[in-house]
């Protein structure tokens, strides 16, 4: 597995394989382009850049390396000190720029210290993988925010109200609440609150007594009982019947529960987690949810982040589920081509894990078999969407129109909306757009010039 990423414009395979001797790890070798980046970033130790490079290509690479989970430590090898040091800038740090030329011994030794120096950044930083992490895969921001709130809410009692769009995981987050709590040892029951009929609600959640209606043959406790001291997972919450949420509101605030039939109250140890994939605060505005419920719930939220605001973790989701299905189908490992990564990672994933799943394991069965998944092994509607004003068809009026200056008024509009939609993250506009960072930057600077 790749450790070293080398990008360089040079293609002297001679050196790669010397600084291989040297110091026995391996060494991926780029020339900037973002597939072929993209294929190694998150297996790799320490980058390697060495000039001359574009300035884009430069400010991309500290701008990645600087994103990762645990920032990766950049070497700069400048030996003719061409370096545009606007381009490095607080927060972006690198771990040595390198302004003479090294041979692979010196080079082994500065790649060894920056290996050194960033395992022992991550060691002061705090404590090593906990078992509840594997259920959540990203190194991304996002996801290091996500981690950080986990911990912190996990020893605790407070009821969690988890919301996201549908496929984000937010089940995985409330496995992993329950994995870091003292609660661990109980069970963690999950109900899907939309897939239960609305008669069956409170027999469901609250269980029943003998003889509590027809049918009732036995005492049954319901799933909150089934939690007891341990956590209940509450799905899609929203969707609860309003006439059912009184009752769930008390048992929130008092912890006791009385089964359907029944005349005695039971008391409950139990943690409750809530998810919804629907605006609450507006199901509430519109009378369709209780505020008091809300309240109750709403104590300690945690948003999921979509997969569209996680690009970088791709590459590690889409390994984990290709290894994972391969696993389960009893086949031979299979991994991505530069190309096919590069296709996960332009698209804007409405489904979001839930549906990269779903690709990756298409793509495995579709290439029998291969040990390597292609771009043609990647089936994915087109999500994307043009920003227009709401017309169907273009009128063609007067006598004729100038075309380039119509055509560069829509992609002027396409470059605004891009911007707009990603708060000015250029890489990401980018990506939306599917141009290269360089021609995007190119196209804005154009503007800018032409608007001066």
């Amino acid at each position: 597995m790749p450790r070293i990423l080398w990008l360089r414009s040079n293609d002297r395979i001679e050196e790669v394989h010397a600084l291989e001797r040297e110091t026995g790890l391996k060494v991926a070798v780029s020339g900037g382009d973002l597939a072929s980046r993209r294929a190694v970033m998150h297996r790799i130790q320490v980058i390697l850049v060495e000039l001359p490079l574009g300035a884009p290509v430069i400010e991309e690479i500290l701008q990645e390396a600087q994103s990762a989970a645990n920032p990766l430590p950049v070497i700069i090898y400048d030996p003719d000190s061409m370096l545009d040091e606007a381009l490095v800038h607080p927060p972006v740090t690198v771990f040595r720029h390198v302004t003479e030329r090294y041979t692979a011994e010196q080079l082994s030794t500065v790649v060894g210290l920056a290996i050194e120096h960033a395992g022992q950044t991550m060691s002061d930083s705090g404590p090593g993988r906990e078992p509840w992490q594997e259920l959540l895969i990203g190194e991304s921001r996002p996801m290091c925010e996500l981690h950080a709130m986990i911990r912190l809410v996990s020893p605790r009692q407070s009821t969690v109200l988890i919301t996201g769009e549908t496929g984000t995981g937010k089940e995985m987050v409330a496995r992993a609440i329950h994995m870091a709590s003292k609660r661990a040892a109980g069970r963690m029951v999950a109900v899907n609150c939309a897939a239960i009929p609305e008669n069956l609600v409170e027999a469901e959640l609250f269980g029943h007594a003998k003889g509590g209606f027809t049918g009732a043959i036995n005492d049954r406790p319901g799933r909150f009982e089934q939690a007891h001291r341990g956590t209940i997972f509450l799905d899609e919450v929203g969707e609860i019947p309003l006439a059912m949420q009184p009752k769930l509101l008390r048992v929130l605030q008092e912890r006791e529960l009385q089964r359907v039939g029944g005349s005695g109250t039971i008391q409950i140890d139990t943690r409750v987690i809530a998810a919804s994939n629907i605006d609450l605060e507006k199901a509430a505005a519109e009378k369709r949810f209780r505020e008091d419920l809300l309240y109750r719930l709403n104590v300690v939220p945690i948003s999921v982040p979509p997969l569209r605001e996680r690009i970088s973790d791709i590459p590690l989701l889409a390994e984990h589920f290709a290894e994972k299905i391969c696993r389960r189908e009893e086949l031979n490992p299979k991994r991505l081509s530069p190309d096919a990564l590069n296709r996960l990672m332009d698209y804007d994933w409405p489904g979001n894990v839930r549906q990269l799943e779903h690709a990756i394991e298409m793509a495995v069965t579709l290439a029998g078999e291969r040990e390597k998944l292609f771009l043609g092994d990647i089936r994915l509607p087109d999500a994307r969407e043009i920003p227009t004003t709401g017309e169907t068809r273009i009128n063609l009026r007067g006598t004729g129109i100038n075309f380039d200056e119509v055509i560069g008024g829509v992609e002027k509009l396409l470059l605004q909306e891009a911007l707009r939609k990603y708060n000015g993250n250029k890489a990401k506009a980018a990506n939306f757009l599917g141009l290269p960072r360089t021609t995007l930057m190119y196209k804005i600077k154009a503007y800018e010039t032409s608007a001066a």
